[in-house]
């Protein structure tokens, strides 16, 4: 569904009642209630019928509720473990969403991976740095635990640990793996699925793009509702480029996949350039998917092109 047809699909709403108008995702009322029109399906935890994946829901922090969605492969051993944050603008979705969990189940599966998805508390009831700090517990729980929990006691090789997020999670990805550097956790690398980075300029084909007319607006309002403690659209969390610490990325290797019509395209490429101009000695990939938008390998997971970039991840995380 294009941008025009969900804001379409979420018109009937009084907006003299509203505080802030972020369709198709959400309104804020003034009376405070957060109204959102996507992402809040939930499925339990399971064991898959066809690949054999197992999981589980664990709490990691009493005081918040925060909790991590596991997935365990059929018949593992000793394997690598992927911490996983996903996307939803900071506003939407959770670990529990039949998007992630079906992604995350065949990820797990193809890659033969424990996988650690993160439910963050989202914006707007939690603005960020919520979210940062949520995600952030969540990869302490993994490095630092002397665990109790027996799938990362008895089948993790914490030597090999991976993060990756999409959207909204790959930049709370980006901003949590500049903390590894100050504690020396032994990160293998990172992947960033069509990342959410922004910034006050227009850069490379924003301006020109047809569909970025409305989203321009969008992606503005939603930042400074997620983050409304934020210095603005160049706010270094948000735009790399204003990030002074950028080349203390706490990783060696880095994988960023790009869509070709998603507006955010360009910042993907953009943030390779930083990155490499940083002073960062690591290596970056950029993929580029032709023809399609912003996460398609969450709604059509079963596609040619989703399948590719499935494998190309895999490869990452095995290279």
């Amino acid at each position: 569904m294009d941008l025009e047809a969900m804001m379409n699909a979420t018109a009937n709403v009084n907006l003299e009642d509203v505080l802030h108008d972020c369709r198709p995702m959400f309104v804020v009322y003034k009376n405070g209630r957060v109204h959102r029109f996507m992402g809040t399906d939930r499925v339990p935890p399971s064991v898959d019928s066809i690949t054999g994946v197992e999981s589980k829901d664990v709490v990691i922090d009493l005081e918040t509720g925060v909790y991590v969605r596991l997935y365990k492969p059929r018949n593992v051993e000793k394997v690598g473990v992927l911490v996983y944050i996903h996307g939803g603008a900071f506003c939407a979705e959770t670990a529990s969403s039949p998007l992630y969990h079906n992604y995350l189940n065949n990820l797990s599966f193809k890659a033969n991976v424990i996988v650690v998805s993160v439910d963050y508390r989202t914006a707007p009831e939690y603005p960020l740095p919520t979210g940062y700090e949520d995600s952030w517990t969540a990869v302490k729980w993994v490095f630092e635990t002397n665990h109790v929990e027996p799938w990362l006691r008895d089948h993790v090789d914490r030597s090999r640990v991976y993060m990756a997020g999409d959207s909204a999670g790959a930049n709370i990805v980006h901003n949590l793996v500049k903390r590894v550097s100050r504690v020396s956790y032994p990160l293998k690398g990172i992947v960033l699925i069509h990342p959410y980075f922004w910034g006050k300029d227009r850069i490379g084909s924003e301006e020109k793009r047809v569909e970025s007319i409305g989203f321009n607006s969008l992606m503005d309002k939603v930042w400074m509702v997620a983050c409304p403690d934020s210095s603005g659209l160049d706010d270094p969390r948000l735009n790399p480029r204003m990030d002074r610490e950028l080349g203390e990325l706490g990783v060696d290797k880095v994988f960023v996949s790009v869509a070709e019509l998603d507006t955010l395209r360009d910042r993907g490429f953009y943030y390779k350039d930083l990155l490499l101009k940083s002073g960062w000695k690591g290596d970056i990939y950029v993929i580029e998917t032709l023809g399609e938008n912003h996460v398609f390998h969450l709604f059509e997971p079963h596609s040619a092109k989703s399948v590719e970039l499935m494998n190309q991840i895999v490869a990452f995380l095995h290279s």
